[in-house]
């Protein structure tokens, strides 16, 4: 697995489609977050930005292999390894996206409430705001490893599942990502940190579910 993780890993940044995934979140970041602006609510304002990049680096990663090289890794590896390690490799990519959007937010911005008059422990925000990032990087992984291959395999639907499915997760009641990026946006209002640990183990149930759905079907779908 640790091999098949470095090559789809490798596979994305030699391909450099990442580009536009991340260069849009950092566009993102540069008009939601400014200097000076309370911690929890541009912690909250990244980690929501980060969920529809996550589905996109999914989508980038099930589909930048050529079929030709796609059958021979998955006759190597066999094909559930196979798709399960390009989740993996998306996944990693946008944590590690989230976690540098996190510490530059944190640089960047004030330990205060909306008030400015309540000071926001710094230790407990960025240890909040990493949660978070993770948490919707997780559903964002869900919603890409749900619509794109082998799950939707015509490009139109999957791609409109796709923003579809990321707009659900970010607005729908009982979805981790928004429970995720409340808890810190509720928590700017008071100054409180409030640590978001069970939309971290729902997003994680939820991304184990939908990655182990779509490695069954691989087999059967392609």
């Amino acid at each position: 697995m640790t091999a098949l993780l470095r090559y789809q890993t490798a596979l994305l940044l030699r391909s450099q489609r990442w580009l536009a995934p991340v260069l849009l979140y950092a566009a993102f970041l540069g008009v939601g977050v400014r200097s000076g602006q309370p911690v929890l609510d541009s912690l909250g304002y990244a980690a929501a930005a980060l969920l529809p990049v996550a589905a996109w680096l999914v989508r980038l990663c099930v589909t930048q292999e050529p079929p030709a090289a796609r059958t021979v890794a998955a006759a190597v590896a066999g094909p559930r390894r196979l798709h399960l390690a390009t989740l993996l490799a998306a996944f990693g990519c946008a944590a590690a996206l989230g976690a540098a959007a996190t510490a530059l937010v944190l640089l960047v911005s004030s330990p205060v409430g909306n008030d400015r008059t309540a000071a926001v422990p710094v230790a407990g925000a960025a240890w909040a705001g990493l949660l978070a990032a993770l948490c919707c990087a997780l559903v964002g992984t869900a919603v890409g490893a749900l619509c794109a291959r082998p799950l939707l395999l015509a490009r139109g639907w999957s791609v409109a599942a796709t923003v579809l499915g990321c707009l659900l997760a970010l607005v729908a009641a009982g979805s981790p990502a928004r429970y995720a990026v409340t808890a810190l946006v509720s928590g700017s209002r008071t100054g409180a940190v409030d640590v978001p640990v069970l939309p971290l183990l729902a997003a994680v149930v939820l991304a184990a579910g939908a990655a182990a759905l779509a490695a069954c079907l691989v087999p059967r779908r392609g």
